[in-house]
């Protein structure tokens, strides 16, 4: 009896590992990676009107970027945000913030509050509001804030770079490498991005 209660228990743990390894696995594969075609989206703006990728004729690319209103993280790159899209908007690389949490978690993330925070702050770029979070899981996206670079080509927008902006989130006159700014530049001068992928400091993104 003892030995039937044992196999049982190894077979449980083992089904148990397994579904936990498949699972992990498909979480792993879900959004875009690397040289990937991005789809088209079409969200709310905070004026009201919807914007999609397609809107945009004359652009080279994209710096799509995932952010909000209450985590620190994102706050604290709000300036740089902004600073991105003063830099590269003129040069064909606009800025496309996109809010992704439950705004039933996070209220301080609802449509009005993001409206307030984008008059505050002076935002030059599209806040649009991943209202059904139907965007964000296409993307893969899993913090606030993270990037994703798209470059326009014949094909379609290939995803060139995802992860942080620069190397140092607490300070921006002690950044070292803007891994943003290194990427577009090189797609501005028809060059590969040396890095493609960072590690993105944020706050989870609110299911």
């Amino acid at each position: 009896m003892k030995r039937i209660i044992k196999l049982t228990s190894v077979m449980v743990t083992f089904f148990c590992l397994s579904a936990f390894t498949i699972i992990n696995s498909n979480l792993e594969e879900e959004g875009y990676k690397i040289g990937d075609l991005a789809e088209d989206f079409l969200l709310k703006n905070i004026d009201g009107n919807m914007v999609s990728l397609s809107n945009y004729k004359d652009a080279k690319g994209f710096i799509i970027t995932f952010t909000c209103n209450t985590c620190p993280f994102a706050v604290m790159y709000e300036d740089r945000i902004i600073a991105l899209n003063n830099k590269y908007a003129s040069k064909g690389y606009p800025v496309i913030a996109i809010m992704p949490n439950n705004t039933n978690i996070k209220p301080g993330d609802n449509f009005n509050a993001m409206k307030q925070r984008a008059q505050e702050k002076g935002f030059t770029f599209p806040y649009l509001i991943d209202e059904q979070q139907h965007v964000y899981p296409k993307f893969g996206a899993t913090k606030t804030p993270q990037i994703f670079i798209l470059h326009k080509t014949q094909k379609g927008n290939v995803v060139k770079y995802i992860g942080t902006i620069d190397d140092n989130y607490k300070n921006a006159s002690a950044v070292n490498t803007k891994y943003v700014e290194d990427a577009v530049d090189a797609l501005l001068k028809g060059k590969e991005v040396q890095v493609t992928e960072t590690r993105a400091i944020g706050c989870s993104i609110k299911i």
